[in-house]
């Protein structure tokens, strides 16, 4: 066990910088989409929010979510983008495309969030805080480090093939690479699982309360 810990350590403060660019990338998405919803027009928020209120008022009347497409969806939506990120990671050329996707979802999450505390103020934060927040806690931190170790694997693929380690197998580095994914995908469906049953009961819970 303190060999594994031993091990983690020593591969976070070799690639501290990786982890830190990918954190701060993420971070600038987040930041973007603040911005994007700031400089939305007033026509232009009222259309989505026109949409956002529909929705609010189908749960208000008592329609419920399903709990089995919810999980479903969430699960496959996770494994779907992990995959990309793998396979990008394999493919060395596509790294920045890695940059685009981890940037992307911070994006959407500061758009989503910006958005409803825009329209609803103190309520729209409370509703961020409990229908959205949940689950990111756990998947930010796993879709940082998909991209991270996709990083770090291209970089690792880069200087066997370019430098001195291209006489080194590749394999052992493939297989762990493959098996994090693998854990990546089963912490995917952990957040799938607080999505469907904590973030999405607390979230019609709160909507009810509001359309008293």
């Amino acid at each position: 066990m303190n060999t594994k810990k031993i091990r983690i350590s020593n591969h976070l403060k070799e690639h501290a910088t990786i982890y830190i660019f990918m954190v701060i990338l993420f971070l600038t998405g987040i930041v973007f989409g603040a911005i994007i919803v700031n400089s939305m027009n007033f026509v232009q928020k009222q259309d989505l929010y026109f949409y956002l209120e529909r929705f609010f008022g189908q749960i208000a009347k008592g329609e419920q979510l399903e709990h089995v497409k919810i999980l479903q969806s969430s699960f496959l939506y996770h494994v779907k983008y992990l995959m990309i990120m793998l396979v990008l990671g394999l493919s060395v050329v596509g790294l920045p495309l890695v940059w685009i996707f981890l940037f992307l979802k911070g994006l959407v999450i500061g758009f989503s969030v910006g958005f409803i505390v825009n329209q609803l103020g103190m309520k729209g934060l409370m509703l961020a805080s409990m229908a959205i927040a949940p689950q990111n806690i756990l998947i930010i931190p796993i879709y940082i480090a998909a991209g991270s170790i996709s990083m770090i694997f291209s970089l690792t693929l880069l200087s066997k093939l370019f430098g001195k380690g291209m006489t080194q197998p590749i394999r052992e580095p493939l297989i762990r690479y493959i098996s994090i994914y693998a854990i990546l995908i089963c912490l995917g469906l952990v957040a799938a699982l607080l999505e469907t049953f904590v973030a999405n009961e607390a979230m019609q819970a709160i909507i009810r309360a509001f359309y008293k």
